[in-house]
């Protein structure tokens, strides 16, 4: 019976490279010329399913391990960045994209870092006219900002790093418990674990006192909050190569946007080893994203969850896209996550018509609105306080409000969709100083470029009237 051929040339190449072998070497080993293990290497020839036992025999490897490959998400990775606008021209068949991917998986991952950094150079390019826009000037715009670089980095790969995922959800095998992970912490890295009153800790959750080889986590924190603090830990002990590998493939002009970078990617991962990525989506769509449902099913808190729905973005294994934003009772913006690209998800959050706004009045509440931007694009948004900190009568806490949007073609998918009246929007602005909409009672400034018009006889109620023209 006829033996079966597999094309598998990158995947040998990489294997001899790895073994440290040269192709005359491998050609001896395996009692073949160097010409056919060149021609193998270029997918000229195939390797044979007798070859192939001969390969794993001779140097010991497991064949699944060389057969199985990953050419099926590449080839969905990048066909998720040739959807991208740019390429719309240019006729991009399905199976020369799969045949790029398998045949030349070194040139489809360097297309892909470089619409990465495309992605990052677009989304810079755009905070530096915003804040030339906004009056700051050329000076203004040259200013490094730390917090943008990281937001950047983030959004341009849609907060979505399926290297961490994958090492999360392995290494959430073994650690499903607090005290599966304090059992770690003190038998692989030979550190003492305690929970210390705060006073010890000077407020701080967690302490790494690296010279007494000993780990202190505040009593104050309740089970949920343990949990993460003990995965963040894990993350800063174990994870540091492949955090500081996806950091590497950034772009950074200062040393504190990387170090905010880092720190995202440590609550990454950490979150990804409570809520491992494959799981947590089949939950979410199961419980139509409920986020009350997931923080009882995932035991971690209502914002843990927020946090992680934006991060389902894996190519292939998507979930519905969502924009987070946090905000305090002033309306200062203290975190944003994109996994959506939403056009006010780099500057929107100050439009007092927004409910993540009033999720103040009705605190614990969960508000859910339709939103629709001045260009007709609408959202829904889904809205709720939550605590910070705690833990004692003198413990400071802060209140906060959080967001999470998606599309409101996606409504359906959420079991929020269904509080929703097809009748029922609310326009919103970005900003004000960048919302042209003429009859806001809520305006707080008047729109740039637009002049003011003041009426004498008739006094219309909006505090910045102005030319419709």
């Amino acid at each position: 019976m006829a033996r079966k051929a597999i094309y598998l040339g990158p995947r040998l190449k990489r294997m001899r490279r790895e073994l440290g072998l040269t192709q005359a070497n491998m050609a001896e080993d395996l009692d073949v010329s160097p010409s056919y293990i060149a021609l193998m290497e270029r997918n000229q020839r195939p390797v044979t399913a007798d070859l192939l036992l001969k390969i794993a025999t001779t140097y010991r490897i497991d064949i699944s391990d060389l057969a199985a490959g990953d050419s099926e998400e590449v080839t969905t990775r990048l066909q998720a960045v040739l959807r991208d606008p740019i390429f719309a021209d240019i006729d991009l068949p399905s199976l020369d994209v799969a045949d790029i991917a398998t045949s030349y998986p070194g040139f489809a991952e360097a297309l892909m870092r470089l619409h990465t950094a495309y992605g990052e150079e677009q989304l810079a390019l755009a905070a530096r006219r915003e804040t030339e826009r906004g009056g700051g000037g050329a000076a203004a715009a040259s200013v490094i900002d730390p917090v943008a670089e990281a937001r950047n980095f983030l959004a341009a790969r849609r907060n979505c790093f399926p290297t961490l995922d994958d090492s999360a959800s392995l290494a959430a095998q073994d650690l499903p418990t607090i005290s599966s992970m304090i059992a770690r912490i003190k038998e692989k890295h030979r550190l003492e674990v305690t929970f210390a009153p705060p006073e010890v800790l000077r407020g701080a959750m967690r302490w790494y006192d690296y010279h007494r080889r000993r780990v202190m986590f505040s009593r104050q924190l309740d089970h949920k909050a343990r949990r993460f603090q003990l995965a963040l830990q894990l993350a800063v002990l174990e994870r540091g190569e492949e955090i500081e590998a996806a950091i590497g493939e950034g772009r950074f002009e200062s040393d504190n946007g990387k170090v905010l970078a880092r720190r995202a990617l440590e609550s990454y991962w950490a979150a990804a080893l409570l809520m491992p990525y494959r799981p947590f989506l089949d939950a979410a769509k199961r419980l139509r994203y409920d986020m009350d449902a997931l923080t009882y099913e995932f035991q971690v808190s209502y914002e843990q969850v927020a946090h992680r729905l934006t991060t389902l973005q894996r190519p292939g294994a998507e979930g519905v896209p969502f924009f987070f934003i946090r905000v305090d009772r002033a309306g200062n913006v203290s975190k944003r996550l994109d996994g959506a690209g939403f056009p006010f998800a780099r500057h929107g959050g100050a439009c007092p018509l927004w409910n993540v706004h009033k999720a103040f009045d009705r605190e614990g509440e969960v508000l859910v609105q339709r939103i629709e931007l001045p260009d007709g694009e609408r959202y829904m948004s889904v809205a709720r306080t939550v605590i910070s900190g705690g833990g004692s009568f003198h413990a400071q806490r802060i209140t906060r409000a959080v967001a999470l949007c998606c599309a409101d073609a996606r409504k359906g998918e959420l079991v929020y969709g269904d509080a929703l009246k097809e009748d029922e929007v609310t326009p919103i602005g970005i900003a004000c100083r960048f919302c042209h909409r003429p009859q806001c009672i809520a305006r707080s400034a008047p729109p740039m470029g637009r002049e003011l018009r003041f009426d004498h006889y008739r006094q219309s109620g909006v505090p910045f009237a102005f030319a419709d023209e």
